[in-house]
């Protein structure tokens, strides 16, 4: 009984998480738009970019943060806005936003599961490796094709796309330079990242990596990064420099816009 209540908790938990759906009406910045073809996921993908102020006006390249729920009608907008005012207020250096519109979320933002209650949860699954090599194959070309750009990038998500980031962070660290990772699904596949996240960080490339990631109260997801949290203060490199949030006053639905100005503003800059 008690099995079946907490898949049952996780569903219910989630249910808006394989279509990521956004109940704000956000300012929509000015940004570029344009598509691509990718041919890992066989589809014509959605990118949205921002770019700083002083993108135009300058001859300056700039870092870049990746986005998966990163359409206009997701995730996008308000983060795009929150960056802005970082940026205006000096708190953060310039950076350029990349958003990727989903297509079939669920699929690109999961991993392989055996579990039945995440296929109930999400019937097409196990693309994360495909959609990873669309972002650092093929649309990073593009984007540093498209920008001046330097080598400096970074991801950031919630909820399956926190998931994607965290398995991107411990099993192709080299993919990023900076990672944040908001509620991540680390339930998955019955947690097995957060289960073997001593054995990926024991095997991390000598170059110095940034994580920062946050739990909200909700206990399915609270109990995995409080875990992982634990692993890496055991476990960590020197060259890992990583900071954990357990925010247990703050929802699965809120945590993002919560904490979002801390994350970013932490990870933007040099630390102290």
């Amino acid at each position: 009984m008690q099995k079946s209540i907490y898949y049952l908790s996780v569903i219910a938990l989630l249910t808006f998480g394989c279509v990521q759906l956004t109940s704000v009406q956000d300012v929509i910045p000015n940004h570029d738009n344009f598509t691509i073809n990718s041919s890992f996921v066989n589809e014509t993908r959605v990118i949205n970019v921002w770019l700083p102020p002083n993108y135009k006006n300058s001859t300056d390249a700039f870092p870049v943060l990746y986005m998966p729920d990163g359409g206009i009608k997701e995730d996008f907008p308000h983060i795009a806005n929150s960056i802005a005012k970082l940026v205006e207020s000096k708190n953060i250096p310039s950076v350029i936003l990349v958003g990727i519109e989903n297509t079939e979320r669920g699929r690109d933002l999961t991993g392989f599961s055996e579990v039945e209650a995440d296929a109930e949860y999400c019937p097409l699954t196990d693309g994360a490796k495909n959609f990873r090599a669309f972002i650092t194959e093929e649309l990073m070309l593009q984007i540093n094709t498209k920008y001046r750009t330097t080598s400096q990038k970074g991801i950031i998500g919630e909820s399956l796309a926190g998931l994607f980031v965290m398995e991107t962070f411990l099993l192709q660290p080299n993919a990023f330079d900076f990672y944040i990772a908001m509620d991540p699904s680390l339930w998955w596949n019955n947690n097995y990242l957060e289960q073997n996240a001593s054995t990926y960080v024991n095997a991390f490339p000598n170059k110095k990596i940034k994580l920062w990631f946050a739990g909200s109260g909700v206990e399915d997801i609270s109990i995995h990064t409080n875990n992982l949290a634990k692993r890496l203060q055991r476990n960590a490199p020197s060259t890992l420099i990583w900071k954990y949030e357990d925010v247990p006053n703050e929802k699965h639905s809120t945590i993002f816009r919560a904490k979002k100005e801390q994350a970013l503003t932490w990870i933007m800059n040099p630390e102290k």
